[in-house]
């Protein structure tokens, strides 16, 4: 008998529907898997048909044969292992084929027939809509990710007796319903700005960052507080869009980073990997393609300390995704595209001592030695970078005193009010920041004023900008104008840009 069951797997950062056909006839018995499963899928036969007969279903010795189709894509979610179990249960006439037939399964099954959770569930779950399919089983710690997408009826699985006896109408399960708990407070919402003394310069650069989307390279001597800055930029960003919570959620789904019964990441995220990480972990790979740091940071702050300390490959790696806010990983049977919308803040001492330029400290680098430790960072990539700043020490003063310096939530605010004018101005490209628009439109939103092309002009010319720096000066100028207000880009905004670009006494351009 013939039977058909849907599961689901995952292709990049998206689900896709998998149609479990599963054929039982006279023959030889045997049981056979076709349809380029992986290993882990491969082995899923053994459990489930252990998990079946534990479960108190004993089946005919037939000639079994399980197809998962299309046959084109590669299967790598051992959450096949119950809809396999449910196809083979109908296609012995167990379960009636017609209570099957709007339903997607996804679930792992362990040799007692209990149900283990998987990731990727929500991604699967939006597909399954998309798809018309109307009611989705989970195991029991899938639940509230399965719950964020409408239109689904959810059922928390806890074995795959208990599934059967709801297939068959000996009992029923209920729908899952969304649990009324208040999200948890992200502990980047800790650090904020008001607990940091000095630094004007730098959290007037995070702001210009923050407002317009613009990457970060910041220098400075041992404990002047570029990481502490840092991590405190995320605090400063507008709230996440419910699109762009979901796009989070789905990529940290699929990476097995969303923690028990967690629900919608709410908050936009900050990754700070090591310097020992290898060029896979930044930007996503594998022989199973998953998303890497820079795509982890989608929609946030991707933190890189100590940058010269990196490997030049895996730096290297990271042009496309800062230009494109894509990443690109080709494999043999399939080129996946990870999302790589990101704020790129790196640091950096100034030297291999790292007290070069100190007024406290003698450098005891040579200028050989300054010099290679800053070729290990190539021109092109700092040309990608649009704001280039000098951390200095935090003077005496400032650090003993008692006014406490301005909140987060108030540096946000005017962040968010630049960036709904820029939301509004470029609505038409489905753009929302400064730093994603092109030359052209470059040309037509940033007008600047005469005395403000003059000292442009001068600076194209004294500082040796190249027409990529060019453009990004423009980018962070308009940026400075949204936070003043301003329609057309004035000759301070302009000369605010050029410092910000050429401050850190390191020759970039």
């Amino acid at each position: 008998m013939f039977a058909k069951t849907y599961g689901a797997t995952t292709l990049g950062i998206d689900g896709r529907i998998i149609d479990v056909e599963v054929d039982a006839s006279f023959g030889l018995p045997g049981f056979e898997l076709v349809g380029l499963p992986d290993t882990s899928v491969k082995e899923s036969k053994e459990r489930v048909r252990t998990a079946i007969r534990n479960s108190g279903f004993q089946l005919r010795q037939e000639r079994v044969t399980v197809n998962l189709a299309p046959a084109d894509v590669r299967k790598d979610s051992s959450g096949l292992d119950l809809p396999m179990a449910v196809g083979l249960l109908v296609a012995y006439g167990l379960v009636p084929a017609a209570s099957v037939e709007h339903a997607l399964f996804s679930a792992e099954l362990s040799l007692d027939g209990n149900c283990r959770p998987v990731s990727g569930v929500l991604p699967m779950a939006i597909t399954a809509r998309e798809r018309g399919l109307k009611d989705f089983y989970v195991a029991g710690r899938n639940v509230d990710e399965a719950l964020l997408i409408d239109g689904l009826r959810v059922y928390a699985v806890e074995n795959l007796a208990q599934l059967i006896r709801h297939l068959t109408g000996e009992a029923t399960l209920t729908p899952a319903v969304p649990a009324q708990t208040k999200p948890a407070e992200d502990p980047i919402f800790a650090d904020d700005f008001a607990d940091v003394q000095g630094q004007y310069q730098a959290k007037r650069a995070l702001e210009i960052a923050a407002a317009g989307g613009h990457n970060v390279l910041m220098v400075g001597v041992p404990g002047s507080g570029k990481t502490m800055l840092a991590r405190r930029m995320s605090s400063i960003l507008p709230e996440m869009t419910k699109e762009e919570a979901i796009e989070v959620t789905k990529i940290y789904s699929i990476s097995g980073l969303l923690g028990k019964d967690a629900g919608l990441v709410t908050h936009r995220p900050f990754r700070s990997p090591h310097h020992t990480s290898s060029m896979v972990a930044m930007i996503g790979g594998g022989s199973v393609p998953r998303p890497g740091e820079v795509t982890l940071a989608h929609h946030g702050v991707l933190f890189l300390d100590e940058l010269p300390e990196f490997s030049k490959k895996t730096l290297e790696v990271l042009r496309e995704p800062i230009e494109d806010r894509t990443i690109t990983v080709a494999r043999a049977n399939a080129t996946l595209s990870f999302p790589s919308s990101i704020i790129l803040i790196v640091a950096m001492n100034p030297c291999p001592c790292g007290y070069y330029g100190d007024k406290n400290h003698v450098c005891e680098c040579s200028a050989g030695e300054i010099k290679r430790y800053t070729r290990k960072i190539s021109g092109p990539l700092l040309d990608r970078i649009d704001i280039h700043i000098r951390v200095s020490r935090v003077d005496y003063n400032d650090l003993h005193t008692t006014q406490r310096a301005e909140s987060s939530a108030a540096i946000r605010a005017r962040v968010v009010a630049a960036r709904e004018a820029q939301r509004v101005r470029l609505k038409s490209y489905d753009l929302f920041c400064n730093a994603q628009m092109n030359h052209s439109m470059i040309k037509k939103y940033c007008r600047l004023q005469s005395d403000a092309e003059g000292i442009l002009e001068a600076a194209f010319h004294r500082i040796n900008l190249s027409a990529r720096s060019h453009d990004r000066i423009i980018k962070v100028a308009r940026t400075i104008a949204d936070l003043d207000g301003a329609q057309e880009i004035a000759a301070k905004h302009i000369a605010e840009a050029i410092q910000l670009r050429s401050d850190i006494g390191l020759n970039i351009d």
